[in-house]
């Protein structure tokens, strides 16, 4: 009788249950509370996105709501998650523009 080994597992990528764990974290929806303008509100946006734009804001040397009300005052009538999605996303794709001009 010949005993066959037990394959070792793929180090080329990560176990399937790893890989949708992180995308599960990753659009998971949470809910930031800022001051913008002066008066408090809350936005709920896809956690990659709160990520993007905390990097963002380090990189341009603001704070998150100083970043998120740049946003809301070059947004026009888009509603504020959208506008912070397109913002991140644009960035993400090396498009990013100047926020006043929105």
């Amino acid at each position: 009788m010949t005993r066959r080994r037990a394959r070792a597992p793929s180090t080329t990528a990560p176990p399937a249950a790893a890989t949708a764990a992180k995308d599960d974290k990753a659009s998971t929806v949470a809910k930031h509370s800022l001051v913008i303008a002066g008066h408090s509100t809350s936005v709920s946006l896809e956690r990659i996105f709160w990520e993007a734009l905390k990097a963002a804001a380090e990189q341009e040397g603001c704070s998150l709501a100083g970043l998120v009300a740049r946003i809301d005052a070059g947004r026009g009538r888009a509603n504020l998650s959208s506008a912070l999605r397109v913002y991140a996303m644009e960035r993400a794709l090396g498009r990013s523009r100047d926020t006043d001009q929105r």
